[in-house]
């Protein structure tokens, strides 16, 4: 776990996040509202050369073009209704999964579709203003000994 004091600090996480990052990875973000998921999106952007990244919320994703591509997704709609299924090719994007860095905000419930590897990291409100933990779970032999 690691504490985040900031809507810039969590910025920075993303970069850091970002350094260690390759085409076909799979990165799952999930906290309330308002608890920097999108933030740590365009930290991961910026490492990218990825300016402009806003949630995904009503588009439900994006393509970003950058040194790799960035897809960023918004699952919180597609989740919504009880019957509702993510599923990942049905958002007709133009960049294929294995060639860009996947984001997924609202991703928690969703991990078990993409196999065994991917990163999830839940972001949740601590105790100061914007304070933040920020908690990462590896799953699978891509992220084996990862830690933020």
């Amino acid at each position: 776990m690691r504490n985040v004091s900031s809507v810039d600090a969590m910025r920075e996480l993303g970069k850091k996040l970002a350094a260690r990052l390759k085409a076909g990875d799979i990165v799952l973000l999930s906290g309330p509202l308002g608890a920097g998921k999108t933030a740590l999106t365009q930290g991961i952007g910026e490492f990218l050369g990825i300016k402009g990244i806003t949630s995904p919320t009503f588009v439900i994703s994006r393509v970003h073009k950058g040194v790799i591509p960035l897809i960023h997704v918004d699952a919180y709609r597609l989740l919504a209704s009880p019957n509702s299924k993510f599923e990942f090719d049905v958002l007709d994007l133009d960049t294929g999964r294995e060639d860009a860095i996947t984001v997924i905000e609202w991703g928690g419930q969703v991990g078990e579709r993409f196999g065994e590897d991917f990163l999830e990291i839940e972001i949740s409100f601590a105790s100061g203003e914007d304070e933040r933990e920020v908690t990462s779970y590896p799953h699978g032999a891509r992220w084996l000994g990862f830690e933020l």
